[in-house]
């Protein structure tokens, strides 16, 4: 006979219990989360199943998924959410994306992103904004760019003396 969903969440659970002393409030928690997850994987797989009945391989349904997201909504406010495998991150790190074979640019050209788009969440790229800002990195880089154009202009002048 096999388990039911609650029976399976209530086992890892109780082996998660034995391992690390936990809270009833984290005993719940996690009672709830792991419960979740599994019939989240149980839809997944009843989606396959289907997928499979209707002449569909299992490996269709994962590239027919990146298709139906929508790079605009894939950056949200507290997470961003991979295009090519519909994971949810902070940041989408380069390590992550190597795993896809891509790097941030492939990535970006891909999907339809400008070259400049930040590829993580908008309160964390918003909190890095403020954080330049209270450094003073907007003035500083301005004053680099200008110190760069005097040194290219002394540099043309001294070429064409010689």
């Amino acid at each position: 006979m096999t388990k039911s969903l609650v029976e399976m969440a209530a086992d890892l659970v109780q082996s998660q219990c034995t391992t690390k002393g936990m809270t009833t409030e984290e005993i719940t928690f996690s009672l709830q989360s792991t419960f979740k997850a599994l019939q989240e994987l149980q839809l997944h797989e009843a989606r396959i199943a289907a997928g499979a009945q209707e002449g569909m391989l299992p490996g269709d349904e994962m590239a027919m998924s990146g298709a139906g997201r929508s790079p605009e909504k894939s950056i949200q406010k507290n997470k961003i959410v991979c295009l090519e495998c519909g994971q949810e991150f902070r940041m989408l790190s380069p390590k992550h994306l190597k795993s896809h074979g891509l790097n941030g640019r492939q990535y970006r050209e891909k999907w339809g992103f400008s070259l400049r788009q930040p590829l993580c969440a908008k309160s964390l790229s918003d909190r890095r904004k403020k954080a330049g800002k209270a450094r003073g990195l907007p003035e500083n880089l301005k004053k680099a760019i200008a110190r760069r154009k005097k040194g290219s202009k002394t540099k043309k002048k001294g070429a064409a003396a010689r």
